[in-house]
């Protein structure tokens, strides 16, 4: 961005047609610190607010907020979500005891107050967290909101039989009901991270124990309310049509003042991300749009149609390439990609280190992401203190094929390589998406020069993220031997998302698929790294424990990390947006509204 962009970009700020805090969010996104975009708007005359600055004075009036994702939620139970678009779908209804706003810090939601070491509600020892929570918050029903509800949703996710994608972030934990308003969480041992139980989208949402007291472990999919929230959120419930339409309406009674701005509120999902850039950014039919996974020379031209503009969020978000350390084309036990199994070639070193050698960041980030991206050889990028310095990319394809030929992999007739019988054909799957199929035949023209046959596979987004537990071409079932996504990381921390390589966190029939593990890696030295973790509250000794477990991840190549994402958005111009990179892009809901 070069000063005259600059220069235009403060005076939408000063004509109020962009919020402060959007415009620190694309700085940031363009590498800039907050504190240092906020001193250049100091010096413009612009006063430094406390927090989001909300404007309007009383609730509704503000009409329907259109807004697009590309992915439509498949269901509204947040236990149940798979990916995002659930999260966020059910986050217009209900709602955690706090959320993470963009800078990391916790925000009190159905909460009174944050938990805090100062004043006893978080134990010296680290193994208690007590919440006290608001009162004369109501359900959509009417139903008053209470610990019971807590108690309840700790029961409900930490069942095995209820199959809950929460499971992991419960099971452990004791949730005891001190009074109507007060709860208080245990830990069997020391937790530094204790806001993850009731805290943020992703494992947060609590849904209300009169309505799903009865649904409770084996018939847990049976509940009507997973189609039809009741929560306590700014929205009520209209209508849902699952990968399609969420609707909802002004919560009248909303427990915080003012709130919310607009009437109603549509959720579209489906088709892809270039049109939902396109229907904000150059026509102007909706108001927002998520993850905007486009080429950056298309999102610049879509800009130039003056209705929007994208927005920059940092994140710990990563694109990266899942290694199958399963046999995908073998069936045991009526599954494929079964922990019975071993893959046939991709647990091999040098296949592995072949394979890694073959991904050609620089170019992907240079062709497709531009400054929607950045090329990295971690799993873990943000926090800055979790970022490990010992880790290093390399595009070389002829290193790759000296790799292949120690290996004792060689080039048969078809020039495909071989060894023992077994040939280095594989097939890469990842969901429908411009970048990604061009990021997709970037890999394959590598590994063909390589000697390695690779079969493309581009799966709908609403089929591969879906949760149906019937569909094979979900990207947890995994039935492919290698697969590319983002994996979010919704807190500003990396427990949670480092949880996903644990071996007991394994995703297989018995638990319905629902398991976090989806690469099947397993690996008692990253267990025992990753139980050390959960306990240890000094501060620098736990980051060093999670860079060593990204360090282990990437150096057995169980995954290649690719691109560093932060959060791209398509806002209309006059909307005020909070979005925030650990948690939900709606985690903040009730403060959206439009300039006057």
């Amino acid at each position: 961005m070069d000063a005259t962009q600059l220069r235009a970009m403060i005076g939408k700020v000063k004509a109020g047609r962009l919020s402060r805090r959007a415009f620190v969010q694309r700085m940031a996104g363009l590498g800039l610190t907050a504190p240092f975009v906020n001193l250049m708007l100091a010096q413009e005359g612009f006063a430094a607010p406390a927090s989001f600055d909300y404007k309007p004075t009383k609730a509704g009036g503000g009409g329907t907020l259109r807004t697009l994702w590309w992915e439509g939620p498949t269901l509204l139970n947040p236990h149940f979500a798979v990916g995002t678009k659930d999260q966020d779908g059910s986050r217009i209804f209900y709602e955690p005891l706090a959320g993470w706003d963009p800078d990391g810090n916790l925000v009190p939601v159905l909460a009174a107050e944050v938990p805090d070491a100062k004043k006893g509600t978080v134990s010296a020892d680290g193994k208690a967290v007590t919440w006290k929570l608001k009162r004369g918050v109501k359900w959509h029903d009417g139903q008053p909101f209470t610990a019971d509800d807590c108690v309840f949703n700790w029961q409900y996710a930490s069942d095995p039989a209820t199959a809950a994608t929460s499971i992991g972030t419960y099971k452990d934990i004791k949730v005891e009901k001190v009074d109507d308003y007060t709860i208080k969480v245990e830990f069997p041992k020391p937790t530094p991270f204790w806001a993850t139980a009731f805290v943020g989208a992703q494992f947060g949402q609590i849904i209300p124990k009169h309505l799903f007291e009865k649904y409770k472990g084996g018939n847990s999919r049976e509940a009507p309310a997973n189609l039809a929230p009741v929560g306590t959120g700014p929205y009520m419930f209209v209508d849902f049509k699952p990968g399609d339409l969420v609707r909802g309406k002004r919560n009248p009674n909303y427990h915080m003042p003012n709130r919310p701005y607009f009437d109603l509120i549509e959720m579209k999902g489906g088709g892809e991300a270039v049109s939902a850039a396109r229907a904000v950014l150059q026509t102007g039919e909706y108001d927002f749009a998520w993850n905007l996974q486009v080429e950056d020379e298309i999102l610049k031209r879509l800009e130039q149609g003056g209705h929007g503009q994208i927005l920059i969020t940092p994140t710990g978000n990563i694109e990266h390439i899942e290694i199958n350390q399963t046999d995908p084309w073998q069936t045991v036990d009526g599954q494929r990609s079964s922990i019975k199994t071993t893959h046939p070639f991709l647990t091999d070193p040098a296949v592995k280190e072949a394979l890694n050698l073959l991904v050609d960041r620089a170019s992907v980030q240079q062709f497709i992401y531009g400054r929607t991206g950045v090329a990295t050889a971690n799993f873990v990028n943000n926090p800055e203190r979790f970022r490990s310095r010992d880790t290093h990319y390399e595009f070389n394809i002829q290193k790759a094929i000296a790799i292949l030929d120690r290996g004792g992999w060689k080039p048969g007739s078809d020039g495909i390589r071989e060894k023992n019988g077994v040939k280095l054909k594989l097939v890469f799957q990842t969901s429908v998406n411009g970048p990604r199929q061009k990021n997709q035949e970037i890999v394959k023209e590598a590994c063909q020069k390589a000697g390695i046959a690779m079969e493309l596979k581009a799966i709908l987004a609403s089929v591969f993220f879906s949760s149906d537990v019937g569909n094979p071409d979900t990207y947890r079932k995994f039935y492919s031997d290698l697969q590319m996504f983002t994996t979010v990381m919704g807190q500003p921390d990396p427990q949670e998302f480092m949880r996903q390589f644990l071996s007991n966190e394994v995703a297989q029939k018995e638990n319905k698929w629902q398991g976090r593990n989806v690469t099947r890696w397993r690996n008692p030295e990253y267990d025992a790294l990753f139980a050390a973790a959960e306990n240890e509250l000094d501060a620098v000794k736990r980051a060093t424990l999670f860079i060593k477990m990204n360090d282990m991840v990437v150096n057995d190549v169980v995954v290649i990390p690719e691109i560093y994402r932060p959060g791209v958005s398509g806002v209309a111009n006059g909307l005020n947006v909070w979005i925030s990179g650990w948690d939900s892009n709606f985690w903040a809901l009730q403060d959206w509204y439009r300039n006057a």
